[in-house]
Parts: C-alpha cells; sequence; structure tokens
C-alpha cells in the first residue's frame, strides 16, 4: 500500500465535539434561549434539517447554500422565527465557528504523523471547502497530507464514483495501491466498495451493520497494526 486517503469528519477530527461547540457559540450570541426551550432541544432540529438536507445535497437536488441556510430557517420556523436574513446571517457565522474549532479524535495526531513517514497521505472529504481547508489547516496537520480531495472539486460526493476517480487522477495513485480510512459507512466504505478501493472503518462507536468491510477498527491506534 502506497496511498492512505483519510476522511476528514468524524474520522481524523471531532465533528461531533467540534459542532457543538461551534452551534453553542452562535445560538448563545443570539440568546435564543428566548426561542428555544433550551440549547439541546435546538441542536436536536437541526440535526434533523441538516441530515435531511444533505442527503438531498448528496443526491444533486438542492444547491450546497441550501443547506447551508435551509437547515436553520427549518429550526428556527419550528418555533415561529422566520426571518431569512437572520438564517442566513446564523449560517454564516456558524461556519465561521467551525473553522476555528481543532479538537481531533483520540490519536488522530499521533496516528496521522507516524503514517505520513511511510506512506502518502490524502484527504478525501464532503465538506464545504471554504470550512474544510481552514480546519485542516489550524489541525496543525496540513503538512502530512498530499492533496485534498473535495467534493465540490469533483462535483459529487462521496460514495459518488467522481470523487475516488478525481482522488486517483490528483495524486496519481492506483486502485491496487490505495485504500480509504473512514467513519461513514455510506459515504467511505460503500464508496470505496462499488469503486473498488480497499478500506478501512473507522468504527469508534462499535456499530452493528452488514456491510463487508476490507478492515475494521474501533480505535485511531489500531492503524499501527494494519500499516
Amino acid at each position: 500500500m502506497k496511498h492512505l486517503f483519510f476522511d476528514w469528519d468524524g474520522t481524523l477530527w471531532d465533528f461531533h465535539t467540534n459542532a457543538g461547540l461551534a452551534l453553542h457559540e452562535v445560538f448563545s450570541r443570539h440568546n435564543l434561549l428566548t426561542k428555544f426551550e433550551s440549547f439541546e432541544q435546538f441542536k436536536e432540529k437541526f440535526h434533523h434539517y441538516n441530515s435531511t438536507l444533505w442527503k438531498l445535497y448528496s443526491k444533486a437536488q438542492i444547491s450546497k447554500q441550501e443547506v447551508g441556510v435551509k437547515r436553520f430557517a427549518l429550526a428556527f420556523a419550528d418555533v415561529n422565527l422566520y426571518d431569512d436574513d437572520f438564517s442566513q446571517l446564523f449560517s454564516q457565522q456558524y461556519l465561521e465557528a467551525m473553522t476555528l474549532q481543532t479538537k481531533l479524535l483520540p490519536h488522530a495526531k499521533e496516528m496521522v504523523e507516524y503514517l505520513c513517514k511511510k506512506y502518502n497521505l490524502h484527504i478525501i472529504t464532503n465538506g464545504f471547502s471554504e470550512v474544510q481547508f481552514p480546519k485542516i489547516e489550524k489541525s496543525g496537520l496540513r503538512h502530512c497530507f498530499s492533496e485534498i480531495i473535495t467534493s465540490e472539486e469533483a462535483g459529487a460526493l462521496k460514495p459518488n464514483a467522481k470523487i475516488f476517480e478525481l482522488a486517483l487522477a490528483k495524486t496519481g495513485a492506483n486502485l491496487s495501491n490505495s485504500i480509504i480510512i473512514g467513519d461513514d459507512l455510506d459515504a467511505d466504505i460503500k464508496g470505496a466498495i462499488d469503486f473498488g478501493m480497499k478500506n478501512v472503518f473507522v468504527n469508534l462507536t462499535n456499530l452493528k451493520h452488514n456491510y463487508t468491510t476490507d478492515y475494521e477498527i474501533s480505535n485511531l491506534l489500531q492503524l499501527k497494526q494494519l500499516f
């Protein structure tokens, strides 16, 4: 194996913690406890709409801009707050707050720095480019990755084959010497299986599933046993 393609959010970067911190910061800035029963209520609504809209975005049924704003507009509408300008502002501030979060998952830094001495490391991500690049830069790990492949650049999100095709083209890699490491069964693992790429499922929550993965780990430290 020569090329290791890492997913970013949820595989190396602690999306759950970082997104929660960013959401809470902007929620508090606008004193939204006057509208919602609690921050947890708001967060639950946001994640519900975010998940629904991302599925539509992955099928090219709505735009990136619609995802960014509508996930908040729908959550606000549930508490009778109808203000398109405010939804736009909140979305912008949330994305800005996300770029400032730096918490990595346990052993992510150690493993990336260990592996980059032995392999060519790259990132393949579905996140918005203007958010992902600052996040990666601030992580302290940017120097370990040769290429960053985004869904926007590919014009398609994982699991679409187009993003995997672009990844191979940009890096000069091929299927025989490449593997993807990711936490999302549909985007990372199904995408890899359909494309014919080896895969490592990072199953940090011990999720039960029916996929036939090449490798599965429950802790990033286990990458040392594979590579």
